[in-house]
């Protein structure tokens, strides 16, 4: 196990370099001039001269490439202050460092997404097991149903049905809001309750019908039926041979839909007012702020490569074969 994880590991490094290499080139190929949009509109020759130099933009593109990929590992300094490591740059907007302004709105993201994993994993493969293990039952029917209906939903229509029910109608819920899970849990959970919902409502129905469809092929199995004949009662057989072999399909998807959902978190942030990653990434393309939307692009793509990584993981657990591809 451990080299597998250490091949897993040494592959994301190099993934990660590739992608901070390309993010780079394909910014600087961009036609928007880097000492222009931070200088502004009334713009000296001398100060954006002055700003050419202090951003290193007069330098060779090889070092220029070089200081950004070290700054990353050594950090970087800048005009009247040091940028320590991960450097990923000073935001032309408000000039302020890129890495402490994504620090600052990362455990937001963080909340939304991992709160909403929770839910739809929970929901999902409850509702799912539910019905494969009284398949063809009321309770079968009602799960597969609700699945297809809530799969027709989206964020941006959900989100603001939410609101004016449960916030602006009936007054049972305040305006969602992001208090630190390390000062109030409570007033976290609370606040993050809408968002968590809306964004987990759509993957519920898919985890529904997938680890429905899933069991109930796991039950067919020869070795399963082989365990029914030996006598074995059916919830023995149920949770000890089949649910676990309906887990595989089930975490090669999870894998896939935990990068959706930082992506979801656009769409979530914008519609409840939350001040996240998916935000800070729309202010930085409006502004045309090129330092932090490369810095939001890094940190996406780093986050993905370890939801990669820990979903490697946990299909290695659950199959042993896989450690020896």
């Amino acid at each position: 196990m451990l080299q597998f994880i250490i091949r897993r590991t040494v592959g994301a490094a190099v993934t990660l370099f590739l992608i901070g290499a390309a993010t780079f080139f394909l910014f600087v190929a961009a036609p928007s001039d880097y000492a222009s949009l931070s200088c502004g509109k009334d713009c000296s020759p001398q100060r954006l001269e002055d700003i050419r130099e202090a951003l290193g933009l007069n330098l060779p593109l090889a070092q220029q490439f070089w200081d950004f990929m070290s700054g990353i590992v050594v950090g970087r300094d800048f005009p009247g202050e040091h940028c320590p490591a991960p450097c990923l740059g000073q935001s032309f907007y408000s000039s302020d460092l890129v890495w402490d302004t994504i620090k600052d709105r990362f455990p937001l993201t963080l909340s939304l997404t991992v709160g909403a994993t929770v839910v739809f994993l929970v929901l999902g493969l409850g509702a799912g097991m539910l019905a494969a293990f009284r398949r063809g039952s009321p309770v079968d029917k009602v799960a597969t149903g609700a699945s297809m209906v809530l799969s027709s939903f989206q964020i941006y229509f959900l989100g603001p049905i939410a609101l004016m029910i449960f916030v602006y109608g009936t007054g049972i819920m305040e305006d969602p809001k992001y208090v630190p899970l390390t000062e109030d849990p409570v007033g976290w959970l609370v606040g993050l309750s809408i968002p968590m919902v809306v964004m987990a409502t759509i993957f519920t129905a898919q985890y529904t019908r997938m680890a429905r469809s899933s069991l109930i092929e796991q039950l067919a199995e020869d070795h399963v039926r082989t365990a029914r004949a030996k006598g074995m009662s059916q919830r023995y057989v149920f949770f000890r041979y089949a649910w676990r072999g309906s887990l595989i399909p089930i975490v090669t998807i999870l894998g896939i839909d935990l990068s959706s959902l930082l992506g979801g978190a656009v769409v979530t942030e914008l519609t409840f007012s939350l001040q996240g990653i998916g935000r800070l990434a729309v202010d930085g393309a409006v502004h045309k702020d090129l330092p932090l939307t490369m810095g939001v692009m890094l940190v996406g793509a780093f986050a993905i490569l370890i939801l990669n990584i820990l979903t490697d993981i946990a299909y290695a657990w659950i199959d042993p074969r896989v450690r020896l591809s």
